[in-house]
């Protein structure tokens, strides 16, 4: 593939993936992308587990480009907890597309299992974000096990893998070019494609689609 905006080929497209992996930047970008191919988009915060790296923080920027954002009605704030956004409903129903920015752990992918009909009769895609460079998936088999504890808690199936190996700011060529085989293993370990191999928009690397770091950092 050569950008994202190609996975987006059905009603919702669910990105998901361990703590770390950068999934919810692939989620922003791709909601980025599908806007600026003149399609109506939304992106769900369901990133109910972990509160420091979500969707909810890039929500004035994504409506400045026509992205609605859902987001859970505390995000952000003193009493950040657990919830569904209150117009949870419209990732199904919404005009255009929708993109799902999912826990990546087996009790943050639980929260598919809550609308599993609904995802199912709207149409779904499921895509595993991969980072070569977490503790987690430093290992293909353990990022295996990752995927198929998400799969059983979700009721969901991936569909592809995402190689989205980075480590922040210290990315370089070499860094992304040598995760690849990594990806590649692990990928085929899962009986899924590896559809595309993303890379920061400050280097550059053949055959691999470039996305924005705007996600909010730490420190």
């Amino acid at each position: 593939m050569n950008s994202l905006f190609e996975l987006a080929t059905e009603k919702v497209t669910v990105i998901s993936g361990p703590y770390g992996s950068g999934k919810t930047n692939v989620a922003v970008n791709l909601a980025m992308d599908i806007a600026k191919n003149n399609t109506v988009c939304r992106v769900a915060d369901l990133d109910i587990v972990n509160p420091y790296f979500r969707s909810a923080d890039n929500e004035g920027m994504l409506a400045d480009l026509g992205v609605q954002t859902l987001i859970p009605e505390f995000a952000n704030t003193n009493v950040d907890i657990p919830a569904l956004p209150k117009n949870y409903q419209l990732l199904f129903n919404g005009e255009g597309k929708s993109v799902a920015d999912v826990g990546g752990d087996a009790d943050g992918a639980a929260v598919l299992g809550l609308s599993h009909d609904d995802y199912i009769n709207s149409g779904y895609k499921m895509y595993f974000v991969y980072n070569r460079y977490r503790y987690v998936t430093a290992d293909p088999m353990g990022a295996l096990e990752v995927l198929e504890g998400i799969q059983r808690a979700s009721g969901l199936t991936f569909h592809g893998i995402i190689n989205n190996s980075n480590l922040g700011e210290e990315t370089t060529a070499e860094t992304v070019i040598n995760a690849i085989p990594y990806a590649t293993e692990f990928a085929q370990m899962a009986n899924l494609p590896l559809l595309l191999t993303t890379s920061p928009d400050w280097v550059e690397v053949p055959n691999t689609v470039k996305i924005k770091d705007i996600t909010k950092k730490l420190f």
